[in-house]
């Protein structure tokens, strides 16, 4: 500013004298009105710097809040809901009943007996269930997370299992118990139960190898997740086919970069199906599992998965709950099992979901057999049943097989989609599938034809959680077994069509045919 005055009176002194007088006062006017608009630009100027500071500010808040965000929160929660209708009808072939305790049953004491039972239809035309689940997953560390999934499942007017499980509802072995392999996914009462509950520790040392152990991920597995309507388990699960059985266990597995082989991972798996506790002289000994599950492909367009497992000393019967036995005499341990099975599933044409699951299981059992009290005998105790073996029959190693075929379309303008399912198992398959979601008995552990076909139907409101969805689902089951024994390694499976030999007498009503029209409302949080 000085300067400038000082330019202005140098060249004023230029001037003439009458002209300096008489422009002098404008001169200063002049001089004045530009000091103010110089004074006018500087605060503009330092208005403008506020403001650059501000949305400077403004920017590194907003950039600090999104690298926040993008960071994975240490504590994630969801969950799911489903109700659920089921009208349930199925036809009891004629059979023998076997009545080890006739007085048990009010008849005449003796030695143990078969009855005659005429065929009848039975059903439930209403069964109504709830089923909450909460999913807890928690990092607790740099690649060490925690995941637990909280279960509750019920009958509508019910807090018991009893009208689709027990003595007095079962069909099969599978719904007969209630036990640590299914419980918690067989309708019972409104506690909520700790039905998955692991840790796991990834990159070991910076390699591709991870370490998990807890209750195991083991139940919905590939490919029965697509009915669900559910996402593939990942790394942690195992085929359906094969298990879908609550355990305790470990895993170690190793995922390599292999560039030919995209998402390839193995696994060695290890459970425990029983414990049997301190039990001096009774010669029982703890359940366990072992497998390897290799899966060389793994994207979202095709997935392949091949496992071997074993069940090792499997027992007679589980432990019960309730502490009764229902009339069977000590526990043993009978033998084992081994599984094979491959699963192969995909997407072509964009929205057609095909699979194809195949599998193998083979008995390797001991002397050992089921016992039942029967007073009339000596000993008071009834040998009746070895591993897929009756008292009295060949004890011989048994090889069973399965098939698992399956398609999905997916209308992703509306949100419908569209499956059909196919299996069967052989006269000896054997599946571990206690935990399954079907209501007569484990579908992929029948032994004959079962078909299925199931629409869902999405509602298509913008989810508001990360997992948020709501879907209904109906669909219909139809069974056609051809032997007896489904889902049971405990006695010999029988035809169909020999029912009618007494000598073939039934511990459990043997199911025919059976339907199953089923409709739920499933909600995803």
């Amino acid at each position: 500013m000085k300067v400038f005055l000082a330019v202005l009176l140098s060249l004023s002194l230029l001037l003439p004298l009458p002209a300096l007088g008489a422009d002098q006062a404008e001169i200063m006017k002049k001089i004045e009105e530009m000091t103010k608009e110089l004074e006018t630009l500087k605060q503009q100027m330092q208005e403008m710097q506020k403001k650059e500071t501000a949305t400077a500010a403004k920017v590194s808040k907003v950039e600090k809040t999104a690298e926040k965000a993008a960071k994975p929160s240490w504590l994630e929660i969801g969950g799911d809901y489903r109700g659920r209708y089921d009208y349930l009808k199925g036809t009891v072939h004629d059979y023998f009943q076997f009545v080890p305790n006739p007085a048990a049953m009010g008849l005449p004491a003796g030695p143990p007996t078969a009855i005659a039972v005429q065929g009848h239809d039975v059903k439930n035309d209403a069964l109504m269930t709830n089923r909450f689940g909460l999913n807890l997953k928690a990092r607790a560390t740099e690649d060490i997370t925690v995941k637990a999934r909280l279960l509750m499942y019920k009958v509508w007017g019910h807090e018991t299992a009893d009208p689709i499980a027990g003595p007095t509802s079962a069909f099969f072995a599978d719904k007969f118990f209630i036990f640590d392999g299914n419980v918690g996914h067989i309708p019972e009462d409104n506690i909520l139960r700790v039905d998955q509950a692991f840790a796991t520790w990834s990159n070991i040392g910076n390699l591709p190898i991870w370490f998990s152990v807890g209750r195991r991920p083991s139940t919905a597995g590939v490919p029965t997740n697509l009915r669900e309507n559910i996402e593939r388990g990942g790394s942690a699960g195992v085929p359906g086919l094969l298990i879908d059985y609550a355990f305790d266990g470990a895993t170690i597995g190793v995922a390599p970069d292999i560039e030919a082989l995209p998402g390839a991972y193995a696994k060695v798996c290890y459970g425990k199906g029983f414990d049997s506790g301190f039990r001096p002289n009774n010669g029982l000994q703890d359940v366990a599992f072992l497998g390897v599950n290799v899966v060389p492909y793994d994207t979202d367009n095709l997935h392949v998965e091949l496992q071997w497992d074993r069940a090792f000393s499997l027992f007679a019967f589980p432990e019960f709950r309730n502490g009764a036995n229902f009339g069977f005499g000590p526990n043993v341990n009978l033998g084992d099992v081994d599984q094979y099975g491959i699963t192969v599933m995909g997407k072509v044409l964009g929205n057609l979901n095909l699979f194809a699951s195949g599998a193998l299981s083979t008995t390797h059992p001991n002397d050992n057999m089921l016992t039942v009290v029967a007073p009339g005998v000596p000993g008071g105790l009834l040998p009746v049943a070895g591993l897929m073996y009756d008292a009295g029959g060949e004890r011989k190693n048994r090889t069973g097989g399965a098939l698992y075929l399956g398609a999905r379309y997916d209308f992703l303008s509306t949100g419908t989609k569209i499956g059909l399912e196919y299996n069967y198992g052989s006269r000896y398959w054997l599946a571990f599938d206690p935990s399954s979601d079907d209501m007569w008995t484990s579908k992929l552990g029948a032994h004959g034809n079962v078909y299925e076909a199931y629409v869902i139907q999405e509602i298509k409101n913008k989810p508001i959680s990360k997992y948020g969805k709501a879907f209904f689902r109906l669909g219909y089951q139809y069974y056609d077994f051809q032997y007896t024994g489904s889902n049971n390694w405990v006695g010999q499976p029988k035809s169909m069509s020999d029912l009618s030999n007494p000598m073939n007498a039934q511990m459990f009503p043997p199911l025919d045919k059976a339907h199953d029209i089923y409709l739920t409302f499933d909600v995803t949080f």
